[in-house]
């Protein structure tokens, strides 16, 4: 057994596989008893055991169903367990977040419904019956007790090939399913450039290796299963010729040589299915090693030291070096410089300046490859990540809104935040205006992205967002880039009021901006190039 599928065992509850164990102890034991009322019947000719069998069968079938409403249940509990510790973890980008925690996980199921109950069936109703025939007829049981590991030994060997090519067909739908959800999301973008038909071929690409990668797979499971299939017929037939020997020889009673041809094909089918379970949990299987993967990746922890002070604090970079990986030319090369405590600073400079990336470190992050950020003397690096990060007041160009209430989404800059003080969040960014007039006003559900609102009103509330947080230290990205002059004029009123207080480092292109800022720094190729002293509008 694989390491996934023992941490997918681990996640059971205790009481589950005791349960299903049971279970299929009682399963065997009913087997046994179908098999001699059965015989009975049949070799005597008699009547009498078939009101007992028919409840036999019936008890079979209830045992079936507890153990089909154990093991949902488990699945359940399971992939509620795995989804809620995965919201929080990086899993790539949106759309393979959106594969996984959907058609992925989904795929657990047989896993949980088929293989593990099957998997404890394997291993005790063979043994329950196998003990049985012992007491029928001992020769027979001695063929099948030779015979019976061949079964799980073919079945591994296939099983190998079908976990490599199932694993590869699962990497292929998440890529798609990534790709797929991604080409929606810029769609308009895309028609825009008239990109829209390159794209279509891209994923009619990918759909196409995915059902190959599928086929291939159902090639290997179907040839496992003509393979278990001549292993158990084989098996039974090496019982089976003898017995009919011996029948017509007189050497072996009428009732007990149809027990042993009854029972014989019963001790092959749990490892015979189990191998069909198998290979219909491998999906589920591949999808569980990707999150186990994305879960291994170490969350960030508290523990550092505490946060100097609750004022604004001085921020001081010095010689801070960033290379991205793949990259030969630094985004960050020596940078130093000195923000002041409730400063006001500019970041100015074209497009790959590396003026991103500085708010990134500011922010924690990302880390440099040398040099070092201090606030108020404390490097960053040996500060709390998350007392840290929720001083900072975080204004990206592209804020991102859920698919959640107007108040909601500003909330989430204090998830403990009154309404009172959410709608003096909304004020002081300048939102009030247009949030009122929303059909449910604070309560109107926006749709994923902020759909339905412009930029600037998105912007806005990006604002307010930050405004509630309370944070000494704000930092802001590019955020009026893509706004008309009406909307850059309420967003720079707004900058105004929040900027109050704190020390602020500004992202910039637009001159408009400027006039709320104490001092503006110039970056090129990764460098401070200038810096020059201005009076604040």
């Amino acid at each position: 057994m694989k390491g996934v599928e023992r941490r997918l065992l681990r996640g059971l509850p205790r009481r589950v596989p005791a349960v299903l164990g049971v279970l299929a102890a009682v399963q065997g034991v009913l087997l046994v008893v179908q098999a001699e009322l059965l015989v009975r019947a049949v070799a005597g000719l008699d009547a009498g055991p078939l009101p007992w069998l028919v409840g036999v069968v019936a008890g079979r079938a209830l045992v079936g169903w507890v153990v089909a409403v154990v093991a949902g249940r488990a699945a359940a509990e399971v992939k509620r367990g795995l989804r809620g510790a995965l919201l929080g973890r990086p899993v790539g980008d949106a759309g393979a977040r959106v594969t996984l925690l959907t058609r992925g996980l989904d795929a657990v199921d047989p896993f949980f419904t088929g293989y593990v109950p099957q998997l404890l069936a394997a291993c005790v109703v063979p043994v329950v019956v196998l003990a049985w025939l012992v007491t029928v007829d001992w020769a027979s049981a001695v063929v099948v007790l030779v015979t019976v590991p061949l079964v799980p030994v073919f079945g591994a060997l296939v099983g190998l090939r079908t976990a490599a090519l199932t694993g590869r067909q699962w990497g292929l739908l998440h890529r798609l399913g990534g790709h797929f959800r991604d080409v929606l999301a810029g769609l308009s973008t895309l028609r825009a450039f008239g990109r829209a038909g390159h794209q279509s071929g891209v994923v009619r690409e990918l759909a196409a290796e995915h059902r190959r990668a599928s086929v291939r797979a159902l090639r290997v499971a179907f040839l496992s299963s003509l393979v278990l299939e001549l292993v158990c017929a084989l098996s039974v037939a090496l019982v089976a010729v003898p017995v009919g020997l011996r029948l017509l020889d007189g050497e072996m009673a009428l009732s007990a040589g149809l027990l042993v041809l009854v029972l014989t094909p019963e001790v092959y089918l749990p490892l015979r299915a189990l191998g069909q379970r198998f290979h219909a949990s491998a999906e589920g299987v591949a999808a569980a090693e990707a999150a186990f993967a994305a879960l291994d990746v170490p969350a960030v922890v508290s523990g550092g030291r505490v946060v100097p002070g609750s004022g604004a604090p001085e921020i001081v970079v010095e010689g801070v070096t960033v290379r991205y990986p793949g990259s030969g030319v630094a985004a960050l090369d020596g940078v130093s410089l000195r923000v002041g405590a409730g400063e006001r600073v500019a970041v100015t400079g074209p497009s790959g300046a590396g003026k991103s990336t500085l708010l990134l470190v500011l922010a924690g992050l990302v880390v440099p490859d040398s040099g070092r950020v201090l606030v108020d003397g404390v490097d960053v690096a040996e500060l709390d990540a998350v007392a840290w990060r929720s001083r900072v007041g975080w204004v990206p160009q592209r804020p991102h809104l859920f698919a959640a209430s107007v108040a909601d989404n500003v909330r989430l800059g204090d998830p403990c935040a009154s309404e009172e003080r959410v709608v003096e969040a909304v004020r002081a960014a300048g939102a009030a205006g247009f949030v009122e007039g929303l059909p449910e006003g604070f309560a109107t559900v926006l749709g994923e992205g902020g759909a339905g609102l412009s930029a600037g009103q998105r912007q806005r509330l990006a604002v307010a967002r930050a405004w509630l947080s309370g944070g000494p230290v704000v930092l802001w990205d590019e955020p009026t880039a893509r706004l008309d002059l009406r909307s850059e004029r309420v967003l720079v009123d707004a900058a105004a009021r929040l900027l109050v207080g704190r020390t602020a480092v500004l992202v910039a292109h637009r001159p408009a901006l400027l006039g709320v800022v104490d001092r503006v720094v110039r970056l090129e190729g990764g460098r401070v190039v200038g810096g020059a002293r201005e009076e604040a509008a």
